[in-house]
């Protein structure tokens, strides 16, 4: 998703680009030639004029600076400081979130059914406890694992505000052109979506709903993600994420009365 975010980002400035695999299920992100680009060995890596840009947020901006026209910051400098904390909120919240929903309803599967050795060398090659923790959790426990019931949370937040801030009757988030905000945001709703959860979150807000209606209809995301989704990668989501929906709902549940704590 966060290679999504760039793709829009690119589409949106109508740069074209050469995009090359890293296939992220056999560990290609940790082969020496990859971690001299990106010591982190995460996805994606921008290389422009020979020198690589790491961190999704960081590389949509990098690209706003260096192709201006038409601009995905707002100039004003308070606005600016306002759109990113769209952009803070999808990596402190919404990054972890959508990973482990999207574990327990997909990958969860392909690592129940590898062979244990298999197993192991992917929780070896994850390098970060935190994430190593995460996967083994969600492996573990699927839904009811406590990172699923965070990204529940965190999904219930950005969309309250989201709703809150569109309830002025703008067409985007910081106005009536989309910015860095709605791009931020977009490849984590889609995810939802094609996963059959959307509605959980979306039913009684209308002017979310409106947005990412509006959202799916904007070139620069057919052509930055929806075009280049395989049926295959459509009919996994939609195969699995359903799944969890009475599980997700009943999450949800449990955040609005408070009863979570109890």
């Amino acid at each position: 998703m966060c290679c999504q975010k760039v793709r829009i980002t690119l589409c949106a400035k109508e740069q074209v680009w050469e995009s090359i695999s890293v296939n992220l299920f056999k560990g290609e992100q940790y082969e020496t030639n990859y971690l001299s680009l990106n010591p982190k060995g995460v996805v994606p890596t921008l290389v422009h004029d020979g020198k690589s840009v790491t961190e999704s947020t960081l590389i949509c901006e990098y690209i706003d600076s260096v192709f201006p026209n038409p601009p995905l910051v707002p100039t004003d400098p308070l606005i600016g400081s306002q759109m990113r904390t769209w952009s803070k909120m999808v990596d402190e919240g919404l990054f972890e979130g959508v990973a482990a929903i999207s574990f327990s309803a997909m990958f969860r599967e392909r690592m129940k059914n590898a062979p244990e050795e298999v197993r192991q060398a992917r929780f070896r090659n994850v390098g970060d406890p935190r994430r190593c923790d995460r996967m083994e959790s969600t492996l573990e426990y699927g839904v009811n694992s406590p990172y699923v019931l965070q990204a529940v949370y965190a999904y219930e937040k950005a969309f309250h505000l989201l709703e809150k801030s569109l309830s002025d009757g703008s067409a985007w988030i910081m106005g009536d052109n989309p910015t860095l905000a709605d791009i931020s945001l977009m490849p984590f709703t889609a995810r939802l979506d094609y996963l059959g959860l959307i509605d959980v979150w979306l039913s009684e807000r209308p002017h979310t709903n409106a947005w990412w209606n509006r959202a799916k209809k904007w070139p620069s995301y057919q052509h930055g993600l929806a075009k280049l989704i395989t049926e295959e990668e459509i009919i996994e989501m939609k195969t699995h994420g359903p799944k969890l929906r009475t599980d997700i709902a009943n999450l949800l549940t449990t955040l609005r009365d408070g009863s979570w704590h109890k």
